[in-house]
C-alpha cells in the first residue's frame, strides 16, 4: 500500500509541476491533457490505497490524504485550464502567432493587448 501512495504522491507532484511548465501555447494543450491524466491516475492510486487499507483493517498509509488532495488539485486545475484552452483556442493561436513575429518589447506588449481585447470581447459575448 505504501508504495502505491508514494507513487500517487509523485504523480500528483509531476502533474502540478507540468502545469507550471506551460510555455508554448500550441504544445500547452498537450501538456495540460497529459497532466490531467497523470493527476487522475494519482487520485485513483491514493483513493484505492486508502480504501484497501480500510477494508484490510490496517491504518491509512502515510501521505495518502496528501496524495489525494494534490491529485484532486492537479485534476481540477488541469480541467479548468483545458476548458480555457478549448474556449479561447482561436485567440490563443492568434496570440502565439503574433508573439512569434514580435521582435521588440513594444510588439510583445501589443500582442498582449490584442489578446486581452479579444478574450475580453469573447467573455462579454459568453456573459450575455
Amino acid at each position: 500500500m505504501q508504495q502505491r501512495v508514494w507513487a500517487a504522491l509523485m504523480l500528483a507532484l509531476i502533474s502540478l509541476f507540468a502545469m507550471m511548465m506551460i510555455g508554448n501555447v500550441q504544445r500547452g494543450v498537450y501538456v495540460v491533457a497529459v497532466a490531467l491524466v497523470i493527476a487522475a491516475v494519482a487520485l485513483w492510486l491514493s483513493i484505492s490505497a486508502m480504501s484497501r487499507a480500510r477494508r484490510g483493517g490496517s491504518g491509512r498509509p502515510r501521505a495518502a490524504v496528501l496524495a489525494a488532495i494534490l491529485g484532486a488539485v492537479g485534476f481540477g486545475f488541469s480541467a479548468v485550464v483545458l476548458a480555457g484552452f478549448a474556449m479561447f483556442w482561436p485567440q490563443l493561436t492568434q496570440y502565439s502567432n503574433c508573439l512569434s513575429g514580435a521582435n521588440t518589447v513594444a510588439a510583445q506588449q501589443a500582442c498582449q493587448q490584442q489578446l486581452s481585447n479579444s478574450v475580453g470581447a469573447e467573455i462579454a459575448v459568453l456573459g450575455g
